[in-house]
């Protein structure tokens, strides 16, 4: 890795001196926060949002970068936890706490749709779970259409949810 970033050798235990666990649970906080930043910027631009239109255009970021770029990328936090989970509770936790901090944008735009606040929270687990597992689902099959069949199941469900 270092070789690679044509980096001075000592440069990855100067500002890693946890090594590879610190970088990686860096790495994966970083990522956890760049979803929740997404999520709040994807609901800004939503014309006349509902919570089913949040979750299509949250896949539709995925649809959009398979179809462009192949089906190389994927989710680094799901990555990391079937890497990672078993050996690592450092590593586990980081990804936990990661997952937690993307899911509460989505259950707070949930909520601003009209969402009660104990169903947005549930709802949002269901969102992520069922966006991840389309993502995985689409990796293996090179073919996006399982993030439209979760966007089109759970379209009712998630705009039945709001008041």
């Amino acid at each position: 890795m270092v070789a690679h970033a044509e980096a001075p050798r000592g440069s990855l235990q100067h500002y890693f001196p946890g090594g590879k666990d610190q970088l990686i649970a860096e790495a994966v906080a970083w990522a956890g926060d760049y979803a929740a930043r997404r999520v709040a910027r994807i609901a800004a631009k939503i014309e006349d949002p509902t919570p089913g239109k949040l979750f299509e255009a949250m896949a539709a970021q995925w649809r959009d970068e398979f179809t462009a770029q192949g089906f190389d990328g994927g989710c680094p936090l799901v990555a990391t936890v079937a890497d990672t989970a078993a050996t690592s509770e450092s590593l586990r936790e980081a990804v936990g706490k990661a997952f937690e901090g993307w899911q509460r944008p989505v259950a707070s735009a949930l909520r601003e749709l009209g969402v009660p606040a104990p169903r947005s929270t549930s709802l949002a687990v269901l969102m992520l779970s069922a966006l991840e597992g389309a993502i995985v689902l689409a990796r293996a099959h090179q073919d996006v259409a399982p993030l439209d069949t979760v966007v089109e199941e759970l379209r009712p469900l998630l705009d039945g949810a709001a008041a």
